[in-house]
């Protein structure tokens, strides 16, 4: 009988380790985060948000000190602006040149090339995610990703 109590017991505890279903919401990182100089009063900012979570995200809004900060989406060539983008499971968000992008307008300030922005990232039922955009030549263009 002891070698049966034994027996169950290793199984539940066993069992109870396998975790079989656990699934982690949604685990973002950003990388290859800028903004191109801006030679006007409106500016741009791209990025790479990374998901290797087991869940989607979605990115609702964007906000910066430096002025009002939109979504826009690239399609077809036109561009519009939208209220969110999703960032899958085990995907990525490229915000990238000709594509999705963040527009900032009444810029409070111009920044110059070798400052940075801090802007903060709000997604749907998760904590906001702050990011730095390091100000690069009007002209950069990313050798990679962005």
């Amino acid at each position: 009988m002891r070698r049966l109590w034994w027996a169950t017991g290793v199984l539940v505890l066993t069992l109870a380790g396998c975790g079989g279903d656990e699934s982690t919401g949604p685990d973002l990182s950003v990388s290859g985060a800028y903004m191109p100089q801006p030679v006007s009063d409106m500016a741009a900012g791209f990025l790479t948000i990374a998901n290797k979570g087991d869940e989607d995200a979605k990115l609702t809004e964007v906000t910066s000190d430096l002025g009002e900060v939109t979504v826009h989406q690239t399609d077809g060539g036109a561009m519009q602006e939208v209220t969110s983008l999703d960032v899958p499971a085990h995907g990525t968000l490229v915000l990238k040149s000709g594509g999705s992008h963040l527009m900032f307008e009444q810029l409070a300030q111009q920044p110059r090339e070798g400052q940075t922005v801090p802007i903060t990232l709000h997604f749907t039922g998760l904590d906001p995610v702050e990011v730095d955009l390091p100000v690069k030549p009007a002209t950069y263009r990313p050798t990679s990703g962005n």
